[in-house]
């Protein structure tokens, strides 16, 4: 894949300890401030569906998160092929609170740090 932009994104869970939300909303700050106008002069025949797509997550480890569905994180991108790879990292907090209304299954905030590259394949 030739990369044409890397962006970068954070996403949090304050409440409910959900490793998936934190990673759409990772993934969603990463590319929802984007507009890329001329992307279509560097697919072949304008087609968007040819961009490709990598996604780097840095998740946080905590059994109690429950597991990353990865189909939701890349259902974020609305166009190309996405891939999803997991990696050690994030970061899990203390929030100082648990609220059971909110779904808390502990007292920690989790992020998850995303790193987004879009680009068509080589020719």
């Amino acid at each position: 894949m030739k990369v044409v932009f890397v962006e970068l994104g954070m996403g949090v869970d304050l409440h409910g300890q959900d490793l998936t939300v934190a990673a759409v909303r990772a993934c969603r700050n990463a590319i929802e401030r984007n507009s890329l106008p001329g992307w279509r002069m560097l697919c072949p025949n304008g087609d968007k569906s040819s961009m490709r797509v990598r996604v780097t997550l840095g998740v946080p480890e905590l059994p109690s998160a429950g597991p990353l569905d990865v189909e939701k994180v890349k259902a974020v991108f609305p166009y190309g092929s996405v891939e999803v790879r997991v990696v050690h990292g994030g970061l899990v907090a203390d929030s100082g609170v648990f609220l059971s209304d909110k779904g808390d299954r502990t007292q920690e905030i989790l992020m998850v740090c995303a790193a987004v590259e879009a680009g068509v394949e080589e020719a």
